[in-house]
């Protein structure tokens, strides 16, 4: 029977099976493409009525499939290389891959980075094709096993399907539960670096134009990323699998009090540093990218303080947005509401600085149904009484302008996981955020998964123009990460995300989040307390108000 195949507009009728290259050619800058509105690889075969859309590094679609095609291509070329290495990755600084090696006593070095980009251009010259083959989760086992990689059998048995996938190229075998490229020689653009004590691969980004953004240290970030690697390592809780056997092992209780313990930990510490300068401080800024937890955490830290004998007052950033008529226009002529000159930076200035001197301030408090400002509470603000404000512009200088930096304390949340599927895959940070404000705009903005993924875009983008730079200039970073939160979110996220068509051009992102999910247990909420941070997505927290 006869089949259409719709390519560039133009529709053409075939008798036989065909794949995706038949269609588009040979052209290497096509890493992936839409076959009615899925992802798939460019072998995938044709054999009804389709319409195929190419994509390239550009497309935000194509980076899971090109980013795990290069991991591929790095995990072989270290195998060639120096066979006898274990390494993992993970994200790190300037939006790139980090590998660093498991044997103990043994890092990286500058020759090794320089042999890894030798053996991986010899590879790509080579145009080795990468092959898929769909066997048995046993049989995947016995492969995985005879090549060493206990990490990824180990995850098998969590995987819900009965069949797996094995991706050969030569006599390499592995998985990066991703759609891959045809072969090697469409993983051209990538640039390595010696990173101590690893090695850093950058790599194109859709936010960047399919261009691979300049390095930027972020020393900042780096030693949060370090520290979350080290507590997660630790703990046990550096891989799904290692999550999953401390549940089962511990109970749930037990679980997430270790896990609630860490978070109490650190306002601890946040306390302290804050108790030791309560003589300058007046404004503790707090700050971080959407869905990592700011009212809660703001609200514990006021706890914690009055437990210090401090007795802050908190200000909300949302209050001083301007009119949407008035707000800055993005590239499209839409309000640009992730903009920082969305606020009204004077009044705040003035309100801060009235506020510290002791004069008496009418606040303004947003009204978000009407659209404007209306007008909020009258403060006056002892001289020994510091000021939270809480927001994503919280820690942009422009903002505190009036304050001097000695009266500031400024605090950077967002949620720092280092947790891996097995060795060779991380999960994403950014995905994790996107989870909890799916679930979170689903329970108390009565928004779909489709809403939130539709501005997940614009936020990201407002994201790279203010919020990350700031985190370089705080003086405390708070990870927000829970290692139990996915088991737990799980029951909330999965039905909005398989609830999603497959016809629609958010399915591809829901189809990912999916992927990731599948793996971890179950986890009942009813043991989370009512201040955690992760009540701020699932509901039941005692700030709502």
């Amino acid at each position: 029977m006869s089949f259409n195949v719709t390519f560039n507009n133009e529709t053409k009728s075939y008798d036989n099976p065909l794949s995706v290259l038949d269609i588009i050619g040979p052209d290497k800058k096509y890493i992936c493409a839409y076959v009615n509105g899925r992802v798939r690889e460019l072998t995938y075969t044709l054999d009804k009525d389709s319409v195929v859309v190419p994509l390239t590094v550009k497309d935000r679609d194509a980076k899971p499939s090109y980013e795990a095609s290069l991991r591929f291509l790095v995990a072989m070329a270290m195998h060639n290389i120096y066979p006898d290495l274990r390494i993992r990755f993970s994200y790190n600084v300037s939006r790139s891959i980090f590998m660093q090696i498991l044997n103990e006593g043994i890092t990286s070095y500058g020759n090794m980075a320089k042999d890894l980009e030798k053996e991986m251009r010899r590879l790509v010259e080579e145009d080795l094709p990468l092959v898929r083959k769909i066997i048995s989760k046993e049989e995947a086992a016995k492969i995985l096993k005879k090549e060493g990689f206990d990490d990824k059998v180990e995850i098998l048995a969590y995987r819900p399907e009965k069949t797996a996938h094995i991706y050969t190229c030569g006599n390499y075998r592995n998985y990066m539960y991703n759609r891959m490229v045809p072969s090697t020689g469409y993983i051209t653009d990538w640039k390595i670096r010696f990173y101590h004590p690893g090695i850093i691969i950058q790599y194109p980004r859709p936010e960047a134009g399919g261009e691979i953004p300049p390095f930027e240290d972020a020393p900042t970030f780096g030693k949060t990323l370090k520290t979350a690697h080290q507590w997660a390592t630790a703990t046990g809780c550096n891989t799904i699998y290692g999550i999953n056997k401390r549940i089962e092992r511990d109970g749930d209780v037990d679980f997430i009090t270790l896990c609630e313990q860490r978070h109490n930990r650190q306002l601890c510490e946040l306390g302290a540093m804050i108790e030791d300068d309560k003589e300058n401080i007046r404004l503790i800024c707090i700050a971080g990218p959407s869905s990592s937890g700011k009212t809660t955490f703001a609200n514990r830290l006021r706890i914690e303080l009055l437990s210090r004998g401090i007795e802050p007052i908190r200000i909300s950033l949302d209050d001083y947005y301007l009119p949407r008529d008035q707000a800055p226009k993005d590239e499209n002529g839409d309000p640009d509401l992730e903009s920082v000159d969305a606020l009204d930076i004077e009044l705040f200035n003035q309100n801060m600085a009235d506020l510290i001197s002791g004069i008496e301030v009418q606040l303004p408090k947003f009204d978000f149904k009407v659209g404007h400002r209306v007008p909020g509470r009258v403060l006056k603000v002892p001289v020994n009484q510091p000021i939270i404000i809480e927001g994503i512009h919280a820690l942009n200088d422009r903002m505190t302008a009036s304050v001097p930096n000695h009266q500031k304390f400024k605090i950077f949340i967002a949620p720092q996981a280092q947790v891996n599927i097995d060795e060779h895959n991380p999960l994403s940070l950014t995905d994790l955020r996107l989870l909890r404000r799916i679930v979170r705009d689903y329970q108390f903005r009565g928004a779909s998964a489709i809403d939130t993924m539709s501005m997940w875009a614009s936020v990201r983008k407002g994201e790279f123009k203010w919020i990350y730079g700031t985190q370089e200039g705080a003086n405390y970073v708070f990870n927000s990460f829970s290692s139990y939160e996915l088991s737990v979110m799980k029951k909330y996220a999965m039905p909005l995300l398989e609830a999603i068509d497959v016809e629609s051009e958010y399915f591809p992102i829901a189809e990912r989040l999916i992927r990731m999910l599948k793996f971890f247990d179950d986890m009942p909420d009813k043991w989370v307390p009512c201040n955690s941070i992760i009540r701020e997505f699932i509901g039941g927290s005692c700030y709502e108000e």
